[in-house]
């Protein structure tokens, strides 16, 4: 396969929006998997996080979809939210311009958001096991016309306990399917899954000495307990990262770093299990997008988040599962950048870091505390920049988005408006066609039509003076 994705033979809609999220060449997992799918072939993934992987499966999924079928031909499976969310942006990034629509679905959020959604045209559903399972037995997630299932982190789902879950899920999905499941390690469990569910299945493996990047330092401090909160503001005086993430075995200890941190007027914010699932989206979305420099965090923000920049990762409590430390680490030193992994060592801890060490394979070296003489001569420097925001961070899909106006009407399901109605409006305009439309959302009261190619504005100032359905609305740009 050549270096680059043309090779790959798909259309120009998929490979105007690679190109516009700054994708130059494809990674060691997307050159293997992308021709497997294309070629409709059960493949079994072992790759690493921060490999690249969704793109290995969104984009030949994006270029397969049909885009006049309603009905979801894709259902992804993924252990947390944050990861569905994640996913599901992926997507919507790669099928942009083939206005390919794909909706997340997990718990703590209202079924009916939900179920509207699924309601509408769907090409794509993205989901925890969980919340997928409640929406196939209530009838709100049609898997007739399924004709691609991925399982992505499938080790993490079985760490979870979903993997009765994920059993039950595939045994709704029609039978005649592609199957693709992308794992970092491979327990025995995950391997009778691929046995038992799987058609003669490639076997992808992505060698492991992309588990740890050679462009990750490691450096390790031997602690006691009662140190680490002072150490750990010592250590960042002195590394003064541009992003960091901070580790914590427990919400407990999250809150206590960053009520820590946030006494000092650090730039910082927090993620945790027991947080509403709003707040935690929101706070992602804020560190993508550089609203602060530091993110405490329990393992829930250690799977497949892939935020640009960060420098640091600080282990404040070594993590228990040696699997862990390296989804930690991996959200630094990505996509060829350096990065720091800095893990804290208690007393009673050496049994976790002899399992980690051995997985790895290496050791990892042992530093002092940084003395108070070093820590002095850097401090009002380092204060300063830790108290303000990291650089502004380019959001991938801001370049993609440029030429797309979000288009907001006042009126929906409850003034029998339907996607149909829209349509009709907009075409009559004259120098827009159906490849003019982007995605369209009719909600109960509000409808939002994304209309692309740069012609937004010209579709707002027409529409401002027509009917649609024989109603005058209200048109105008979407707010953000």
């Amino acid at each position: 396969m050549g270096n680059d994705f043309k090779d790959f033979n798909i259309s120009e809609d998929i490979l105007k929006a690679i190109n516009g999220l700054g994708y130059k060449n494809p990674s060691d997992v997307q050159e293997k998997v992308i021709p497997e799918i294309l070629n409709h072939k059960d493949v079994i993934v072992k790759s690493q996080t921060g490999s690249g992987k969704t793109a290995a499966f969104a984009i030949p999924l994006c270029e397969k979809m049909d885009w006049n079928e309603n009905s979801a031909q894709a259902l992804i499976l993924t252990p947390t939210r944050e990861l569905a969310v994640q996913i599901k942006e992926d997507i919507a990034n790669i099928g942009r311009f083939k206005r390919v629509r794909a909706i997340a679905v997990f718990g703590k959020q209202p079924f009916s958001e939900q179920t509207r959604e699924l309601k509408q045209k769907t090409h794509m559903v993205v989901g925890t096991p969980g919340r997928v399972l409640d929406h196939i037995d209530r009838g709100t997630l049609d898997l007739s016309k399924v004709e691609y299932l991925v399982i992505d982190e499938a080790d993490e789902m079985l760490n979870m306990g979903f993997i009765k879950q994920v059993e039950a899920v595939i045994k709704k999905v029609p039978k005649k399917r592609v199957t693709m499941l992308f794992s970092a390690t491979m327990p025995e469990a995950i391997e009778e899954l691929c046995k038992k569910h799987m058609n003669k299945a490639v076997n992808i493996e992505i060698k492991a000495q992309k588990l740890i990047t050679d462009k990750i330092e490691h450096k390790l401090y031997r602690l006691n307990e009662s140190y680490k909160l002072r150490a750990l503001n010592n250590i960042l005086i002195t590394e003064c990262p541009d992003t960091a993430v901070i580790f914590c075995r427990t919400k407990e200890n999250v809150d206590m770093v960053l009520d820590e941190l946030k006494n000092k007027n650090y730039s910082v914010n927090k993620i945790h299990g027991g947080m509403l699932q709003k707040e935690r989206l929101d706070t992602m979305d804020s560190f993508r997008k550089g609203d602060f420099r530091i993110l405490v965090a329990t393992d829930v923000a250690a799977r497949g988040i892939d935020i640009e920049g960060i420098t640091h990762v600080i282990n404040f409590d070594i993590p228990m599962e040696k699997e862990s430390y390296v989804h930690r680490i991996g959200r630094t030193g990505r996509a060829g950048a350096k990065g720091t992994a800095l893990t804290f060592v208690g007393k009673f801890e050496d049994r976790f870091l002899g399992e980690i060490e051995e997985y790895i394979g290496f050791k990892i070296d042992v530093f002092d505390v940084p003395s108070e003489e070093e820590v002095a001569s850097k401090k009002s420097k380092s204060v300063d920049i830790l108290k303000s925001k990291p650089l502004v961070k380019k959001i991938k899909s801001k370049t993609l988005s440029k030429d797309i106006t979000k288009i907001y009407i006042n009126g929906g399901k409850k003034k029998k408006i339907r996607p149909g109605d829209i349509v009709g409006a907009i075409t009559m305009v004259e120098g827009i066609n159906g490849d003019d439309i982007g995605i369209i959302d009719v909600q109960d009261t509000v409808s939002y039509v994304d209309i692309l190619n740069g012609k937004g504005k010209m579709v707002i100032e027409t529409l401002k003076n027509m009917t649609i359905k024989g109603k005058k609305l209200k048109i105008e740009r979407a707010r953000k």
